[in-house]
Parts: C-alpha cells; structure tokens; sequence
C-alpha cells in the first residue's frame, strides 16, 4: 500500500457520472485509486448565485478535505473556466496547491494541455449548456488557443439533468459537429454520460475525442507519475504522455 498513487477529484455536488467512470478508466491500474470530494453544484447559468457557487474559498474547503487523504494531484473535475474564463482555473490551482501543498489541474486546463501537446487548434465542442453560456465558452476558449469551428448544446441549466442525456443524442450532436472536421472534439461536462463512448465515436468519424472527465484523469495521471498510456479502450488521448 505504500507504492499506491492517489488520485484526488473534486466534483460537482450534483454530479452522478464522473466517480463511475473514473473508476472503470482506472480499473486497470491497481496501484492507482481514486478518491472525491464534493461542493455544492446544482445549476449552470450566469445567474449570480449560480456564479457564487465557485467561489474558489468553497472550492479550497474542499481540497483541504481531500489532502487529508494525503493524494498525489488534486483536480477540479468540473467546467467552470469555460464561462468564467481559462484563467480562473490557474488561479485556482495556484491557490489550491498554496492550501494544501498538492499539484493541482482541472478538466478544462488538462483539454488545454492535451491540444497542445498534440499540434491542434480547431475543437467541436458537444454541451449541455444554456445559450448564454456557451456565448462565454467560444471566446474564451478561442483565448486559450482552442478555436471551437462547431459546437452542439442542449441549453439546460440543472447540473443533475445533464447526466440524464442519452447516448443516441450526444453520437447525433458528435456526428454534427465532426461534419466541420475539427482537429479534435470535445464532450465538455463531467456530468455526461459520454467517456465510455470516445473510442466508438473516434472509429466513425477519425477524429479525436477529449471527454472532459477523460482529460482529468489523463492530466492527473502524468502528474502523479503514472504513464498514462497505460489506460486502454478509453480514446486516443491516453496515448499522448
């Protein structure tokens, strides 16, 4: 037990897919657990008490909780740089690592990472998010360097209903926003269902797929140490490391 990774996620209060699956993309890894901690999240929208639930002095709580379980990396498993900005995420984990002494990534700044690492710009991006969200997401992402050419949202606002999307519907949305044959696409909400779908969806259409429970699990991986490509049947960005 002494040689154990552990891997520490912070999540969504209302978030029901992302611990199932991370869980299932770390089953061939038997040296490496994982283990959450939760905050409040129940509604995505620019509302101000919507916003307010990021509060980053809500979120360090939370990770205190978690270094208790004296993990290895500390990721923010959720999307909220997306309409707050890419920046709010580094100053996140710069005041997470600060309180706990613990490297820290997120969802969002770990999609950022794999893009570059693999020489892509132009992103499809599949949401559940309301209009007024993803009017934040495309420029802020475009600053980050990740230029979203098509996207395709459900424009719901309850974090619990998101995991309630079918499969039948986020292949529909993948399949439409490949028709603009974007470097990559990118299931953007750890609270869909969608990980365990990237390598049927890659085979159809070639193109890489970056869930965003994919990602932070990936990200945290390399900073624990672990060779990520290790994880198999999970899409292509297991192969980068």
């Amino acid at each position: 037990m002494g040689n154990r990774v552990r891997l520490g996620f912070l999540t969504p209060s209302s978030n029901t897919s992302l611990e199932p699956l991370t869980f299932e993309m770390l089953r061939g890894l038997p040296e490496v657990s994982a283990h959450f901690g939760r905050f409040r999240v129940t509604e995505i929208s620019l509302k101000e008490a919507a916003l307010g639930q990021f509060d980053n002095r809500k979120v360090i709580e939370a990770a205190q909780l978690l270094a208790d379980a004296r993990v290895d990396v500390i990721a923010w498993n959720g999307t909220s740089a997306g309409w707050l900005g890419l920046e709010a995420d580094v100053v996140l984990c710069r005041e997470i690592t600060a309180a706990t002494g613990i490297p820290a990534t997120t969802s969002t700044l770990a999609l950022q990472e794999v893009m570059k690492r693999a020489g892509q710009r132009t992103l499809g991006m599949v949401a559940p998010y309301l209009d007024v969200v993803m009017e934040k997401i495309i420029p802020n992402f475009g600053k980050g360097g990740m230029d979203i050419i098509a996207e395709r949202h459900l424009n719901i606002s309850v974090n619990w209903d998101f995991c309630q999307v079918g499969e039948d519907e986020l292949t529909r949305m993948v399949r439409e926003t490949a028709t603009k044959k974007p470097d990559a696409i990118t299931t953007y909400c750890t609270n869909l269902h969608a990980a365990h779908l990237v390598p049927q969806w890659e085979a159809e259409t070639g193109i890489p797929v970056y869930d965003s429970v994919t990602t932070a699990v990936w990200q945290s991986l390399i900073m624990a140490g672990v060779d990520a490509r290790r994880v198999k049947g999970w899409g292509r960005v297991f192969e980068l490391q």
